[in-house]
């Protein structure tokens, strides 16, 4: 009995470190794609010092943002439909409960980016808010095209 804890012990500690070691692994590997993002658009807007020391901190917190509406939506889309054993067989009640938070979730995004562009012109010229979408865009597909070339 003694020997089955301990072995059971040791399996638990394996797989705590296991899992430990690919949540770090998951952190550096966003940490890394986040650095590349931060040169790819600082390469593209050809940002002035003042001008990133003023950027920087606005595009962050629009990221965190956005990271957030994302997270809780997609919390309550898997709740909703996975605890009611998928989306077939949501009620109708459900259904439009679930469409309105969706709904919801969209205008917060839009919302957000509204007023992180309004904060960005007080910043930067129009050219470089346009660039700035241009690159976010190019740096996705850059980023996805990598992806496939692994698989």
């Amino acid at each position: 009995m003694n020997n089955y804890r301990l072995t059971t012990s040791i399996l638990l500690l394996i797989s705590a470190f296991s899992f430990a070691q690919l949540g770090n692994r998951l952190q550096q590997h966003k940490d890394q794609i986040k650095a590349m993002k931060v040169g790819y658009i600082t390469t593209e807007l050809n940002l002035t010092p003042d001008e990133a020391s003023k950027f920087w901190p606005l595009f962050n917190a629009f990221e965190q943002k956005q990271q957030e509406v994302r997270k809780v939506r997609l919390k309550n889309y898997i709740d909703k439909s996975l605890d009611s054993d998928g989306i077939d067989k949501l009620s109708e009640k459900d259904a439009n409960s679930l469409l309105t938070q969706l709904e919801n979730s969209e205008e917060e995004l839009y919302l957000a980016k509204k007023k992180f562009v309004t904060s960005l012109k007080s910043i930067l010229p129009a050219v470089k808010i346009i660039k700035l979408k241009k690159a976010e865009e190019q740096f996705s597909k850059k980023l996805l095209q990598q992806y496939r070339d692994r698989k």
